[in-house]
C-alpha cells in the first residue's frame, strides 16, 4: 500500500517566503521506511516533521515581515526626522551615521534631576587654605590648617606617603596638615642645621601611639623641599626588613644587596630632586663593579639614572651618590626616615642556612644606621627618624630605648644588647612630639573635615567637643575613631 505526500507539503512549496525545498528524510512510500517500522509509526513521525516544519514557516513568516515592517518605518522616519548623513571621512566616503544605543528599561537621567544631597559636588572649591610655605610659618600660625603642593616633584609625590596619612588625604580634596608647636620646634632645629654637619642634627620624634608623629615628619620634609634642601625620604622602612624585596649576597662587602629598593630609592630621589641635581657633578671617578667607572665630571642626574635603570649597579651607586652629597656644600640633605625604629629589629630575612640577617648586614638599613649615628655625616644636613607603634613586629629594640630614655624605670639588666646597635644609637637626640592637640588645633582639624564635607555640615560644636573628649586629644584617635565612625553609608 502507498501514501501520498506528506500534507501542507504542497503549500510550502507554494509559499512565496519559502526558499527551501522539503527536508530529505520526508518519505513518500511504505517500502521506504526502516525494516519493523510499522505504518502506524511511520505516520506518527510523518506527522511529528510535519509539524515542525509548519512551525519553522510561521517563524520565517514572522522574521520576513517584522523586517519589512521595521524598513518601512525606518524609510519613514528618515523622510519626517531630522536626521543628516554623517559628514565624509578623510578617504572621502560617507561616513556611517552615530546609532544611538538603546539602554531599554533603563534611561539615563539629567544632571539636574539629581537633586539628592550625596549627588551634589565634594565642593572642593570651597576649601580655602593657606599654602605651607617656609614663609607663612610663623608663631602666630600654630592651630591653623595649610594644605601641602601638589606638583608631581613634591617628595610626598616621589616617594609616597605612610599608609594612614595616605588613605586620610584621599578622603580630602587637598592634602594639608595642622601646624602645631612641634612643628616650629622641629623646623626651628632644621634651620640650625642648615650651615652644619649633621653630626650634630640628629633627632627622633618620640611620642604615643597616634599623636603625630609621621605628619611631624612629613611637615619637616616638605619645608626642606620648599627650602632648597635635598630630600631622602622614607614613608615606610620597614620594607627594607620585612623581607619584601629581593636580596643578594655580596661576598666584596659581606653583606647582602637590595638592588631592587636601591634601584626605586634612586628613581625617587631623582623625581624629588630633580632642579637642584641638574646643577651637581660628581668630583671624580665612580668605580662601579662590572662595568666602566663613571668619569668625573657627570651630572648627578646621569649617574642616578644608571642605577635605577641597572637595579644589580643600584646599590653601589646609592652609596656613592650619598658619599658625593656627604662632602658637597652648595645644598643641604636631609635624611628622612619613618618607622625609625624597624632599622635596629630583627629582620624577617633568613641566609642560606636559614638563620635571622641581621639589619647592619643588609645594605640598605646598613647605609642609613651610618648615617643615622654619625658613622657618616653630610657636610650641611641633619637625620630625623620617626617611630613607629603601628606595627608591633618591629617595635624599638632596648638599645634604641635606652639610648633615647624611653620607658618607666630601669631597664631589664639580664636582656642581652648588641654591641654593635648600641653604636649605632648613640647621639641620637629626642624630640617629643605631644599626646594630644589643643583645643584649637583640634578645632582646626575638624573644621577641615567639615568644610570638605568628609563629615557632615550639621555636625557642630556638640559632636566636636564629645568626640575630642572621648580621644582624649589625640589625633589619630580623634579623626579615625570620632567623627569619621560617625559616618553612615
Amino acid at each position: 500500500m502507498t501514501r501520498d505526500t506528506a500534507p501542507h507539503t504542497s503549500s510550502l512549496n507554494s509559499d512565496p517566503l519559502s526558499t527551501t525545498n522539503p527536508p530529505e528524510h520526508w518519505v513518500k512510500r511504505e517500502d521506504a521506511l526502516p525494516p519493523k517500522m510499522s505504518s502506524i509509526h511511520a505516520a506518527r513521525c510523518l506527522l511529528g516533521s510535519t509539524v515542525k516544519s509548519t512551525r519553522a514557516v510561521a517563524v520565517g513568516r514572522t522574521y520576513a515581515t517584522k523586517q519589512v515592517v521595521a524598513g518601512r518605518s525606518l524609510a519613514q522616519k528618515t523622510k519626517s526626522s531630522s536626521f543628516r548623513p554623517s559628514r565624509r571621512n578623510d578617504a572621502g566616503g560617507e561616513g556611517s551615521a552615530k546609532k544611538e544605543r538603546s539602554t531599554g528599561a533603563f534611561q539615563t537621567m539629567s544632571p539636574t534631576s539629581l537633586t539628592a544631597e550625596i549627588f551634589k559636588d565634594r565642593g572642593a572649591d570651597e576649601l580655602v587654605l593657606p599654602t605651607f610655605r617656609p614663609e607663612a610659618l610663623t608663631q602666630d600660625k600654630v592651630a591653623t590648617a595649610m594644605k601641602f603642593p601638589v606638583a608631581d616633584t613634591n617628595p610626598m609625590r616621589a616617594f609616597g606617603l605612610p599608609k594612614n596619612i595616605a588613605t586620610e588625604f584621599q578622603l580630602l580634596s587637598k592634602p594639608f596638615s595642622v601646624i602645631r608647636d612641634v612643628t616650629l620646634k622641629v623646623l626651628g632645629r632644621l634651620d640650625s642645621a642648615n650651615n652644619k654637619s649633621s653630626f650634630h642634627s640628629r633627632m627622633v620624634l618620640t611620642g604615643s601611639q597616634g599623636c603625630g608623629k609621621s605628619y611631624t615628619l612629613l611637615q619637616a620634609v616638605q619645608y626642606a623641599a620648599a627650602s632648597n634642601w635635598l630630600v631622602f625620604y622614607f614613608p615606610y622602612v620597614i620594607d627594607t626588613v620585612n623581607s619584601s624585596t629581593s636580596y643578594t649576597y655580596d661576598p666584596r662587602t659581606k653583606t647582602y644587596l637590595q638592588p631592587a629598593y636601591a634601584a626605586q630609592t634612586l628613581q625617587n630621589f631623582l623625581t624629588a630632586n630633580s632642579r637642584l641635581l641638574q646643577e651637581l657633578k660628581t668630583p671624580g671617578d665612580v668605580p662601579i663593579d662590572g662595568r666602566a667607572p663613571i668619569q668625573g665630571g657627570t651630572p648627578l642626574t646621569e649617574l642616578i639614572t644608571i642605577g635605577a635603570k641597572d637595579p644589580s649597579s643600584a646599590p653601589a651607586i646609592l652609596s656613592a651618590l650619598m658619599g658625593i652629597l656627604s662632602k658637597q656644600t652648595d645644598y643641604p640633605v636631609l635624611l628622612a626616615i619613618d618607622a625609625f625604629q624597624a632599622l635596629y629589629c630583627k629582620t624577617s630575612y633568613k641566609d642560606p642556612q636559614f638563620s635571622t640577617i641581621k639589619s647592619y648586614h643588609l645594605s640598605m638599613p646598613r647605609l642609613l644606621l651610618e648615617y643615622a649615628s654619625g658613622k657618616k655625616s653630610f657636610a650641611r644636613g641633619a637625620v630625623i627618624g620617626a617611630l613607629s607603634a603601628s606595627n608591633t613586629t618591629f617595635s624599638a629594640p632596648i638599645e634604641l630605648r635606652e639610648s633615647l630614655k624611653l620607658g618607666n624605670g630601669t631597664a631589664n639588666s639580664y636582656i642581652k644588647r648588641s654591641p654593635v646597635l648600641v653604636s649605632y644609637a648613640e647621639g641620637l637626640t629626642k624630640i617629643t612630639v605631644p599626646e594630644a592637640l589643643s583645643e584649637r588645633e583640634a578645632a582646626s582639624l575638624f573644621d577641615v573635615w567639615m568644610k570638605d564635607k568628609a563629615i557632615s555640615r550639621d555636625s557642630g560644636d556638640e559632636l566636636f567637643m564629645s568626640k575630642y573628649s572621648e580621644a582624649g586629644g589625640n589625633p589619630r584617635d580623634f579623626v579615625w575613631k570620632g567623627f569619621l565612625a560617625t559616618i553612615t553609608l
